[in-house]
C-alpha cells in the first residue's frame, strides 16, 4: 500500500486518485495515518460485507437488531447493484 503526507496528497491528489483505483493510499499527518483513500469500488465492496456481517451476527444471535432482516438483505443486494 503507498503511504504519502497530508501535504503531499494534496498537491497531487489527482495521481494519487488514480492510483488509488488500483490500491489503497495511506495519508499521514505528523508520521501518523491519518485516512485512506479507496477507489468507489472497494469502498461499496466494504459496505456491503459490513451490512453481510451484520446479518450474519444477527442471524446468530436470532435478533437483528433494530435493522429488519428482509431491509439488510435488499440494502446489501442494493449496494451490490444486484
Amino acid at each position: 500500500m503507498k503511504t504519502v503526507t497530508a501535504t503531499d496528497a494534496q498537491s497531487r491528489f489527482g495521481d494519487l486518485l488514480m492510483h488509488a483505483q488500483g490500491e489503497p493510499v495511506t495519508i499521514t499527518r505528523n508520521g501518523k495515518a491519518a485516512g485512506v483513500m479507496l477507489s468507489a469500488k472497494e469502498y461499496q465492496d466494504l459496505k456491503r460485507q459490513a451490512l453481510r456481517n451484520a446479518l450474519i451476527e444477527g442471524e446468530e444471535s436470532g435478533d437483528a437488531g433494530p435493522l429488519n432482516r428482509e431491509a439488510i438483505r435488499r440494502a446489501a443486494k442494493r449496494d451490490a447493484g444486484i
